[in-house]
């Protein structure tokens, strides 16, 4: 998809642009098969055949809790993967679970699915557009078998959200945002808790006790070993880890016992258990026959959260942030199928470039009707040509409390800096709004902190609602250029109401309160079910909130007084969860 021009004048102009042996320690679960070195001989761009592709996403892993960032915890098998491939060390994601996800998927900036606003919670009768094409629907169209395993979080209120009906041949996880790693149970608040483990479409019952990056793992094995490896696969590997709760087997933490955070020493043990992890999945592409025509990716969904021991140092912000701790992400690529590999790359790229790239490189067809924001840089990554990527939008977000300082005045009449939005232009990077919490955390600290703490940091310094950095120049963002550069504030304000033109209207709805696990068999699950005669619609001004109608059938005898004082109740439930949901919401993501 080309970048829009400016009118009445050129972004380009305005801005500057600028853009170990083998050694792992169990061999009977690794090869020690030394990678070829192809010297004065590439190998060829494109695989004969389409080729396997398996990627990782971690969960809260943040970009200082990896071994080549120069963190105190340990990731032989990561660090290897990456020095071996390509490291991309300039590329973004979303700064929570629902929205990065959302774009994999879809190729599209949050604006343009209507899941600008926090995540999708369990009770809410959202999901991702069905109307979407997805990533798992295109691979299969060219001929891939597809299976997801472990976190979705991408809405699971009818059938037809479910991964299995949005292009996964199989699916074996969680439907929600958090659930515990050996129980399974997932809570959305005080007595909402419910079983949230599924194989398929169906509640996977009775697999409590295994840790779930153990299970998860020992499914995806499954899946290499009974697959034929002439027809391409794709696997999505979506780690629960290493989100909360840090609940990792004893025998992982003792190597960080010398950590005095306690909570760091749990994440890192959660960290390493990843590692472990990816080294037994590619010893399975190894043994049985995927390994040299694959494309291995591996990518973070967010920034970490450094009250749980996560770390972003030296960038500014955490998780749920759009500065640069919660947007910029871990990743890398490894295959032997890269032209030039064993660098770092500085291309710019977003997660929805995945969408485009990955589709290409299937041999599935992309076309300009199909409006991706992604864009396909495979020769960037593979070859080390400039990435077709100039521009990021990291997002607009309407519903997000306001800046009380900001106003159109302040966004020279073009933008209401008191929205909360921010976009990346080449070089620059401008924040409006409230971008959340930006501080410089460094590992072991804050553990322990009140989370008070936090709001010491807005009630210092100079009142704001605009932020310009250059973040290749000043990648932590210590240096605010909003006042020296007010005509770079301008061009960027002009790219934020061009994207906002194209926003669809939000989709947030208020919770159900049928959805509790309670009413559902004491399990997450889809709870608008079309058999019992409810009907779901979009109304008539498109805001994206679904509307459900009762049309069961009720008895004539039933008393009046009855109807209404049950009716009543409903109300009153509603009501509840939506002021409930408001407080989550404003108080954590």
């Amino acid at each position: 998809m080309a970048v829009h021009a400016l009118t009445g004048f050129s972004v380009v102009s305005v801005l500057s642009l600028g853009y170990l042996s083998w050694d792992w320690v169990k061999p009977n679960q690794l090869d020690n098969e030394p990678f070829a070195d192809f010297k004065g001989k590439r190998p060829e761009l494109k695989p004969r055949n389409p080729p396997h592709i398996i990627f990782f996403m971690t969960d809260d892993q943040g970009f200082h809790d990896i071994g080549y960032h120069g963190s105190d915890i340990r990731t032989p098998t990561l660090d290897k993967l990456a020095a071996e491939g390509v490291k991309l060390e300039n590329y973004y994601v979303q700064p929570i679970c629902t929205p990065s996800r959302s774009q994999l998927i879809t190729g599209r900036y949050q604006i343009h699915t209507g899941l600008q606003h926090s995540i999708i919670r369990p009770r809410q009768p959202n999901c991702l557009p069905l109307d979407q094409v997805t990533l798992p629907q295109k691979l299969r169209e060219a001929g891939y078998a597809t299976h997801m395993v472990g976190k979705w979080h991408l809405g699971f209120y009818r059938k037809q959200c479910l991964p299995t009906r949005r292009g996964f041949d199989t699916y074996f996880g969680s439907l929600t945002g958090s659930v515990d790693y050996y129980t399974y149970d997932s809570c959305d608040g005080p007595g909402q808790c419910g079983y949230d483990l599924h194989e398929g479409e169906t509640v996977a019952w009775g697999r409590g006790g295994k840790f779930s990056t153990h299970l998860y793992t020992q499914r995806v094995r499954k899946i290499l070993a009974a697959h034929d490896p002439h027809q391409p696969v794709f696997i999505f590997m979506s780690f629960q880890a290493v989100h909360t709760p840090l609940r990792p087997p004893k025998g992982y933490i003792y190597p960080y016992r010398g950590m005095g955070n306690i909570a760091r020493r749990k994440y890192a043990a959660m960290v390493s258990i990843v590692d472990e992890a990816v080294r037994n999945i590619t010893y399975a592409l190894r043994k049985y026959g995927y390994y040299q025509n694959s494309v291995i990716i591996f990518s973070t969904d967010n920034g970490a959260q450094p009250f749980v021991g996560g770390s972003n140092w030296p960038l500014r912000g955490r998780k749920g942030t759009y500065w640069e701790g919660g947007v910029r992400g871990l990743g890398f690529v490894h295959s032997p199928l890269l032209r030039r590999r064993r660098r770092v790359s500085r291309a710019l790229v977003h997660i929805t470039d995945w969408y485009p790239t990955l589709v290409t490189l299937a041999g599935g067809n992309i076309s300009l009707s199909d409006g991706l924001d992604g864009y396909n840089v495979w020769p960037a990554l593979s070859e080390g040509r400039e990435s077709p990527r100039v521009e990021i939008l990291h997002n607009i977000d309407p519903l997000h409390i306001r800046a009380g300082h900001g106003s159109w005045q302040d966004g020279f009449r073009i933008w209401d800096t008191s929205v909360q939005a921010a976009i990346r232009v080449g070089d620059w990077k401008l924040l409006t709004g409230d971008p959340g919490h930006g501080d410089w955390v460094p590992p072991q600290v804050l553990a322990n902190f009140p989370g008070n703490w936090w709001n010491l940091e807005r009630g210092m310094g100079q009142r704001k609602s605009v932020w310009l950095f250059n973040v290749t120049a000043d990648p932590y963002e210590r240096h605010d250029q909003s006042s020296r550069r007010p005509d770079v504030v301008k061009v960027l304000l002009e790219r934020l109401a061009h994207h906002n033109r194209t926003a669809v209207p939000v989709r947030f709805p208020d919770e159900d309160p049928r959805a509790s696990p309670h009413l559902n068999g004491g399990a997450w699950g889809p709870w608008a079910w079309d058999e019992e005669g409810e009907r779901e619609r979009e109304d008539d001004n498109n805001v994206g909130r679904v509307v459900h109608r009762k049309s069961l059938n009720k008895s004539k005898s039933k008393n009046k007084k009855k109807k209404k004082k049950k009716k009543c109740k409903i109300c009153k439930l509603k009501s509840f969860f939506k002021k409930l949901n408001t407080r989550i919401i404003s108080n954590r993501i």
